[in-house]
Parts: C-alpha cells; sequence; structure tokens
C-alpha cells in the first residue's frame, strides 16, 4: 500500500492558469493587498476572482489537496457529490456557504471529508502540529472569502472556491465543499489540468510550486511546452517591476525554480537565453 492516498489532482484548467490567482507574497503583502484578477478563458468566457487578501502558494497547496481529496475514496479520505438538494444538514450547510448564484445553483458540487493532519502530509508539510493546523485552517478561510463569477455567453454562475464546515473539533476531521466549476474537472465532466501530487510534495519552494501548476495547466503529461523567462516570472510574480536589480532577482529566482522541475521528473532544455522548451513526463 502506498504510503500516500493522493496521486493526482483533476484541477480546473481556470483556476491554474489565471494570472495572479496565486503569486508569491511577502510578509505585509496580505494586509497592503487584495485580490480582484480575471481570466478569459476563451470562446466567450471569462472567469473572475475576487477577494480580501491576495491568495500565496500555501493556499495554492491546500487547494491542490482539497481537489485530490474530492475524488479519491478508502477510510482516509472520501470524495461525495453534493447534490443541488442535499439531504443532509451537513451537505446544505456546505452549499449554503459556497453562495451560489445564477446558473450555478443548478449545478453539483463535491465535498472533501478527512483530517487535518492527513491533508497537511499530502501536500508536503514535513511535519504537524499546532502551527500547521492553524495555517491550514486558515488558508481554507481565506479560499472562502474568495468569489468567483463565471460569464459564458450570457449565462452567469457565482460561487466561493471552497466551504468548510469542521464536524469534529477534537479529532480535527473536516467536510469542505470545493465549487461546481472544480467539481466538474474532478468528475470529467469539462476539460481538466492533471496535478502529480508527488510532485506537489517534492517541490520545496514556494516560486516553484507556482510555477508548477502554471506549466500543469497548459502542458499535458507526456507533452510539451516553450516558455521565456520573463513569462515564467509572470508566474510567480502578478506586479510588474522596473528596478533593473530587482529584476535580475526575480529571473534568478526564477531559473532556480525551473531547475527544480529536473528534481521531478521533468526535462528543461534552454535552446536560447531565457527561452526554454519544457516537458513533462
Amino acid at each position: 500500500m502506498s504510503k500516500y492516498d493522493l496521486t493526482h489532482a483533476r484541477h480546473d484548467p481556470s483556476h491554474c492558469l489565471c494570472p495572479g490567482l496565486f503569486q508569491s507574497l511577502k510578509r505585509g503583502d496580505r494586509k497592503r493587498g487584495k485580490l480582484d484578477v480575471t481570466y478569459d478563458y476563451g470562446q466567450g468566457e471569462s472567469v473572475r476572482f475576487v477577494g480580501f487578501e491576495p491568495l500565496g502558494a500555501d493556499d495554492l497547496r491546500v487547494l491542490q489537496g482539497l481537489v485530490a481529496m474530492a475524488s479519491v475514496s478508502g477510510e482516509q479520505g472520501r470524495g461525495l457529490l453534493l447534490s443541488s438538494e442535499p439531504k443532509t444538514e451537513a451537505g446544505q450547510k456546505l452549499r449554503s456557504l459556497l453562495e451560489l448564484k445564477w446558473d450555478a445553483i443548478y449545478r453539483d458540487a463535491m465535498v472533501a471529508k478527512g483530517s487535518f493532519r492527513q491533508l497537511a502530509w499530502e501536500i508536503g508539510y514535513k511535519k504537524f502540529g499546532g502551527e500547521q493546523l492553524k495555517a491550514i485552517r486558515i488558508s481554507i478561510e481565506r479560499l472562502w472569502t474568495v468569489s468567483v463569477i463565471v460569464i459564458r455567453g450570457r449565462n452567469r454562475e457565482g460561487f466561493r472556491i471552497l466551504s468548510g464546515y469542521r464536524s469534529d473539533d477534537l479529532s480535527g476531521q473536516f467536510f469542505v465543499a470545493i465549487n461546481p466549476r472544480l467539481a466538474a474537472a474532478v468528475l470529467g465532466r469539462r476539460p481538466y489540468a492533471c496535478i502529480n501530487m508527488s510532485e506537489v510534495r517534492a517541490l520545496q519552494t514556494d516560486p516553484a510550486r507556482l510555477i508548477h501548476q502554471r506549466l500543469c495547466g497548459w502542458i499535458d503529461p507526456g507533452k510539451a511546452g516553450r516558455v521565456e523567462l520573463d513569462t515564467i516570472c509572470g508566474y510567480v510574480w502578478h506586479n510588474k517591476v522596473t528596478n533593473v536589480k530587482a529584476i535580475t532577482k526575480r529571473r534568478q529566482t526564477a531559473r532556480k525554480a525551473i531547475s527544480a522541475l529536473v528534481t521531478i521528473g521533468w526535462t528543461v532544455n534552454e535552446y536560447a537565453k531565457g527561452k526554454w522548451k519544457i516537458s513533462r513526463p
């Protein structure tokens, strides 16, 4: 039996590819900034994310883990379908906390069930204690504050990224609902980005984690893509800088993060200065 239950996450591409949805944050950035980014998905569809605080790589990891947990079954976790008319009180509360609006009220969501300890382990935390538990709780709450508006032609959907519901304070067990767009990806009802959870656990830095998810959003397993250094920097930092030293430091950090992909089995070829062909295993 595997040491880990989670092998992969079927993630929604718009949650992976939206510029600035997740970014590298410094101390104090969350107090100074807010989240308001829009991703043009193409074919007349756009997705807007709005929140009181920006989201960082810690939030990215937690969401990846919850999306993966929503699809796994077994004693340690179970993904539960959350229909438009839940039969249980807990299911009704989870749907209400998602604050579904417009067409989204008719769509299925999903529930990730498990423990905070399991989630911490599955997303690569080396240890688990009060500090880690608090960080995960805060991240789930932060994700819950993010509203999502999807516009597709004349149709609109609105919901939270997550809703959280703790069922047992003593054991640390939780139920967390993921929104209908994420649920559709988990269920294979719409195109999805496949994220290898063993790779997620192996990466050690926030820039590498941010770059990894963005690349997984548009490079399928076994495929390759070409990308330039400044584009990679945009995967990590949403705000632009003009200071030469700051630009140089960002490029150096991005180069190190790209090199980290090699340690998890990706192939990285710099065919020209600042230009890479990157292949997924």
